[in-house]
């Protein structure tokens, strides 16, 4: 007995309707995905802004790659574009720099191209007047470049020629062994009997020899004292002697001080004979205006009796009379 035939399933027995129209379409869509994400990420790295050129020069472009960004401050402000050799055989690196980020950059700005024993190498900028003119489009920078491998022979012939002097320095022969010899020395001559004066003679029978010419001279000093400053020395002598000038002195500003006195009043008699003077010269003056008067009027009353006499005259002339007439003058 044979077993029934199953039925045909659907996908077996009719095709996908518009199978090609939606691959296309897919194929569309994942077109659009990829062109729109390339787009974004072309925007993104700045592809679509309006860049600035800067040229930097440096004397190699080791571990610099199209690429790299251009620092300041920490944040990229622009990107190499590509590296090439100029004229000279120098690298010349070319950076785009976005022109919102361009402000930062100055005429005097310095560019850096550091290279570290790790990591990759940086490029940055260093602005210290934002107040300065902008940095023209195409402008030509020099790089100031620092390596640290390049640094470590030197680093390492310094080290050795330090300890080749360290060397030197403590050696048995050297100079500086012989000065702590020397110190030690002093330092036992410091410790001994008359300690910095050993020192600094360099023996004990010369320090004793300075210390006995102190003693005599500190006796001659006393000695010298008790006759200056002590009784019926020097001072002493001399004090008597300021005290008898001090008591002439005394007498001198008394008979002085009468002297004054006398002087006073004589210069108050002489006041007064000046005050009679000066009487005396305006009664003078006074006597004399008197008599120049007296002198005027006894011209006009000569006059005045000439004029009589004379009218006198001319009447007994005329008329004449029988006795003489008679005029008594003053």
């Amino acid at each position: 007995m044979t077993s029934p035939t199953p039925p045909p399933s659907p996908d077996e027995t009719s095709p996908i309707a518009h199978v090609e129209r939606k691959a296309i379409f897919l194929l569309m869509l994942v077109t659009a995905l990829v062109l729109g994400f390339l787009l974004y990420v072309m925007y993104a790295r700045g592809v679509f802004e309006k860049q600035q050129e800067l040229i930097l020069l440096a004397d190699d472009s080791e571990g610099v790659i199209a690429g790299m960004d251009l620092t300041f401050s920490g944040f990229p402000i622009g990107r190499v574009r590509r590296i090439e050799l100029n004229a000279e055989g120098k690298a010349r690196i070319i950076v785009d720099v976005p022109q919102k980020d361009a402000p930062w950059l100055r005429t005097s700005s310095i560019f850096t191209m550091e290279r570290g024993l790790v990591g990759e190498t940086r490029i940055r900028a260093y602005t210290g007047m934002l107040t300065d003119p902008p940095l023209p489009d195409g402008a030509e920078r020099t790089v100031l470049q620092g390596d640290t491998n390049a640094e470590i022979p030197r680093l390492v012939a310094s080290a050795r020629a330090i300890l080749e002097n360290i060397d030197t320095m403590t050696g048995d022969n050297s100079r500086l062994n012989t000065t702590l010899g020397n110190l030690q020395t002093i330092s036992e001559r410091l410790t001994g009997r008359y300690g910095v004066l050993t020192g600094m003679l360099g023996s004990e029978e010369d320090a004793k020899k300075i210390v006995a010419l102190l003693d005599h001279t500190n006796t001659l000093l006393a000695k010298t004292d008790q006759r200056v400053f002590g009784r019926q020395g020097i001072m002493d002598s001399t004090q008597a002697t300021m005290d008898g000038a001090k008591a002439t002195m005394d007498d001198t500003r008394a008979a002085v001080a009468q002297l004054n006195g006398v002087l006073t009043d004589a210069r108050t008699t002489l006041g007064k004979v000046d005050a009679v003077l000066a009487e005396a010269q305006a009664v003078g003056a006074n006597t004399k205006a008197a008599t120049a008067d007296l002198g005027t009027l006894r011209a006009e009353v000569e006059l005045s009796l000439r004029k009589v006499s004379q009218l006198v005259e001319e009447i007994n002339r005329k008329w004449p009379f029988s006795r003489d007439a008679e005029i008594k003058l003053p």
